[in-house]
């Protein structure tokens, strides 16, 4: 009785041990992750800087010095501390910028996460301009009916639901670059195009405009290159060997040139992909990366525009300014009836 009841507790014990490991691991790879240095803005690569919105000239780009805050091809990359937000709101109200955010919310997407997604945007996205929120939906009249604040409107754009949610998340390209030619370029020098499942927690400000716009992803900016997630199959338009950073799909902008641009190249090399019977690893998110790798963009976000909390606690990130939001993709990828 003794040997079976010891057999049950080393048992138990050891199965113990694999849930707490199981549990544990994860945060500990990516706490130690994060431990990884990233490469550091050098002096020679100022010289290179891209000065397209001038004001970018006040960026301290030593006061950081934990992490990477410039591209040997002279883009900064955005970190709390490096900038005063007064002067990039001043800049952009002598000139009377004015920027689009573009949002898709299809299928279930729009119950669980459009409100919170515009009413935290009404709080924190660049509050000293004006802005016009374009949501793009299949269910025109599911769009909450709110009040929105001085200098920023509300404008909703009936899209065809696809039945897959990889054809929904790829063809936003084409959405997005059809509303830039037909109306937003007309009204706003810069657009930034959002997933909706997420919400503002911080000050999300003019600093962040810029000719080309990229954020970097949270999950992997301190990765190894060989971790980055690139498209590795030859016969995809996006493939890609190597590569600078792994962008986010979930945050992009610019002007609204770069934005068109960008928007109809990823589309272009994504209907190219489907002639092929070709579906890129990451959709469009893929297909953006490499043109992101082969136009590189003006301006770079660093993770703390766009974090996922899930993560766990890092150092570097000092102003969470977007958080993920829950996600629930069984539910709301599941095909609809």
């Amino acid at each position: 009785m003794r040997q079976i009841y010891n057999r049950k507790s080393a048992l138990a014990l050891f199965t113990s041990m694999l849930i707490f490991l199981a549990y544990h691991i994860p945060y500990t790879i990516r706490f130690l992750e994060g431990l990884i240095p990233m490469d550091k803005c050098q002096v020679s690569y100022l010289e290179h800087l891209k000065m397209a919105n001038g004001v970018d000239k006040s960026l301290n780009f030593w006061a950081r010095s934990d992490v990477q805050t410039c591209t040997y091809w002279g883009a900064p990359i955005m970190w709390d501390g490096m900038f005063d937000p007064d002067v990039y709101d001043d800049e952009h109200m002598k000139r009377n910028t004015s920027v689009a955010l573009t949002v898709f919310a299809v299928g279930r997407y729009i119950d669980a996460y459009l409100k919170d997604f515009l009413h935290s945007a009404e709080v924190f996205f660049m509050l000293s301009v004006p802005v016009t929120y374009y949501v793009f939906t299949d269910v025109p009249a599911k769009v909450p009916d709110m009040r929105v604040g001085p200098r920023r409107k509300l404008k909703v754009i009936h899209v065809k639901r696809h039945t897959r949610w990889q054809d929904i998340s790829m063809m936003r390209m084409k959405a997005i670059a059809e509303a830039i030619e037909s109306e937003i370029r007309h009204r706003h020098k810069y657009v930034f195009c959002m997933d909706v499942d997420q919400i503002f927690v911080g000050p999300f400000g003019t600093e962040a405009l810029g000719d080309s716009v990229a954020l970097l992803h949270a999950h992997f900016y301190h990765s190894p290159k060989i971790q980055l997630t690139y498209d590795h199959n030859p016969n995809s338009e996006a493939y890609m060997r190597d590569g600078d950073f792994y962008y986010h799909a979930a945050v992009f902008g610019g002007s609204w040139e770069k934005v068109k641009a960008t928007t109809e190249a990823c589309y272009r090399s994504i209907m190219k992909d489907k002639e092929n019977n070709v579906e890129a690893l990451w959709h469009d998110e893929s297909h953006l990366n490499k043109h992101l790798f082969l136009h590189k963009p003006s301006k770079i976000l660093s993770p703390e525009y766009c974090w996922d909390t899930g993560i766990g606690y890092r150092m570097d990130i000092h102003v969470p300014r977007l958080l993920w939001a829950e996600k629930h993709y069984k539910s709301l990828r599941a095909p609809v009836n």
